[in-house]
């Protein structure tokens, strides 16, 4: 029997109709029924700063923690800029750090996800995002991968949607994979 979920999804990108979003989209559409899926904001984050963490967490990283804290698992999507993590996301993860001894990061299950028009499908950030995780002994999903290669060749007529039926597969297969993953831990 599956039990309810809270599923936070992190996008990286900033932009309204990125790749990336698109990407989130569809998996939260292919979610499991018994999943209730929300989005991180990451976009009002500070830059990482411990003179303002020594201020107290502004609320938008209070926020972020929070959010993190209370879902069952967490999916990041990350695009691949100049073959790296996107500034944004990765701050948002600094943030998320600390206190490093009591990070909301720690033994959480994450999965990782990405998009990108090259043919390595954001393979270089998603390595810096899961070395960040491991970092901090999340709880990362080793398998399946998302690599969405040639992702602007994969969107239907109004290049509003992914509709590709081998990334669409794939993703289904994601996270039913993250899904038994929670498990684990859970």
């Amino acid at each position: 029997m599956n039990t309810n979920r809270s599923i936070a999804i992190i996008c990286g990108s900033l932009r309204k109709d990125s790749y990336n979003r698109k990407l989130m989209n569809l998996i939260s559409e292919k979610a499991p029924d018994h999943w209730t899926v929300s989005e991180i904001q990451i976009e009002t984050l500070p830059f990482y700063n411990a003179d303002i963490e020594a201020e107290g967490d502004p609320e938008s990283v209070h926020m972020l923690k929070e959010a993190i804290g209370h879902a069952d698992g967490v999916i990041v999507v990350t695009p691949e800029y100049n073959s790296g993590t996107p500034a944004v996301l990765k701050n948002a993860l600094d943030w998320a750090s600390r206190p490093v001894k009591t990070t909301v990061l720690k033994q959480k299950p994450f999965a990782i996800a990405g998009a990108s028009p090259g043919g390595a499908g954001s393979a270089h950030s998603q390595n810096q995002v899961r070395q960040t995780l491991l970092t901090l002994d999340a709880y990362t999903m080793p398998g399946p991968k998302l690599l969405v290669s040639a992702v602007h060749q994969k969107l239907n007529d109004e290049q509003t949607a992914l509709n590709d039926e081998g990334t669409v597969r794939r993703v289904e297969k994601f996270v039913t994979s993250f899904d038994a993953w929670i498990n684990h831990f859970n």
